[in-house]
């Protein structure tokens, strides 16, 4: 079963408004893909085990939790390592640059 997360909305990094008008220029989520999200205000990656289409929703293992800073976590709020999680498409977020991160 999944953990629900109310996952931190992308804003401006959001992959969804980036690919919304040339839905060719981006390749089609997979099993074993890396994806990533925002949840309150850290960067979360999920490796997909599943991608469902018709709902646009990834699902998959937390394989990283990434601070404002850097640092590897191992757990955050309510996620933790290896959690089971549902990432909709349209709350997948570009990870922040050098340039974009807290300091």
């Amino acid at each position: 079963m999944h953990k629900h997360i109310d996952w931190d909305e992308p804003g401006n990094a959001s992959v969804s408004k980036l690919f919304s008008n040339d839905h060719h220029a981006h390749a089609k989520i997979g099993h074993g893909d890396i994806l990533s999200a925002r949840y309150e205000g850290i960067v979360v990656r999920v490796e997909v085990e599943v991608y469902r289409e018709e709902e646009k929703v990834s699902i998959g293992n937390v394989v990283a939790l990434i601070d404002g800073h850097g640092q590897r976590l191992k757990g955050h709020g309510k996620l933790v390592l290896g959690d089971t999680v549902r990432l909709p498409d349209d709350k997948r977020a570009f990870e922040p640059t050098a340039d974009t991160k807290e300091r």
